[in-house]
């Protein structure tokens, strides 16, 4: 069993899909977890379904501003902070030709920039409670090619690289911080979801997503997020700046 007690988590997109579901073990294990999402309600719902142990923050991850803010909030109420999980993204299925330039802009600000904005923020807070993990949330479009995810595959690509540049640059100041990614291919989320019923044949589309691992199904959030709490653990001390691929062996072909 991982231990998190006496740990502070922080989990963006927190309300539904990978991120509620690592939030949820992340306080089964004994950890103060705080999520943060734009959506309201469903972010309120979701703290209130985890426990006494959830804090739901509202955040919008591409306001530096905000980052600010929320770091300090969980300071003041917790005193430290140990984990960072940036779980928060959207999606764009669109080829280049297809993509405007503001979609692209807009793809690369919620899943690159409020990386950036994430680990920049948090830096000094783990420092300051003795070191601590970060993992970001990427996908196997980060490590391989999709014709039709011209912004998304640029955006998790370059958050695969960031997170190794995070990685080496606390390894060279000596700070206690590790940071890793995660490499999903389709998993069960809402978001998923809703892209399935919303397309023109969703029995079809299951189908397809369905063939893309070897394994002939998509991930659970339980599944990634059991990968991510394993990394931010103690037990992953010697384990930084990996990419961990959590696709059924769709990037083993």
């Amino acid at each position: 069993m991982l231990d998190f007690s006496n740990k502070v988590v922080l989990v963006t997109g927190g309300a539904s899909g990978i991120g509620r579901t690592s939030a949820e073990l992340f306080a089964g294990q004994g950890a103060r977890v705080v999520i943060t999402d734009l959506n309201v309600s469903l972010g309120a719902a979701a703290a209130r379904a985890i426990g006494p142990a959830c804090l739901y923050l509202e955040q919008d991850v591409c306001d530096e501003t905000r980052w600010k803010d929320v770091v300090e909030e969980i300071l003041r109420i917790h005193g430290r902070l140990n984990v960072l999980v940036n779980a928060a993204g959207t999606m764009l299925d669109a080829t280049i030709e297809q993509t405007s330039l503001e979609q692209f802009r807009r793809i690369m600000s919620v899943h690159v920039e409020s990386v950036f904005l994430g680990c920049k923020a948090v830096l000094p807070a783990m420092r300051e409670s003795g070191g601590g993990a970060i993992v970001n949330l990427s996908s196997t479009a980060g490590l391989r090619g999709v014709a039709r995810l011209a912004a998304y595959n640029s955006a998790k690509g370059a958050v695969r690289l960031l997170t190794k540049s995070v990685a080496l640059h606390c390894a060279e100041q000596g700070y206690p911080i590790r940071c890793n990614s995660v490499h999903p291919s389709y998993v069960a989320t809402p978001l998923v979801e809703q892209a399935i019923a919303g397309s023109k044949n969703p029995d079809k589309m299951r189908s397809v997503m369905n063939r893309v691992s070897p394994m002939g199904r998509m991930g659970t959030p339980a599944e990634v997020a059991a990968v991510i709490l394993f990394l931010a653990s103690d037990e992953a001390s010697f384990v930084n700046g990996i990419e961990m691929p959590i696709d059924g062996g769709t990037t083993a072909r």
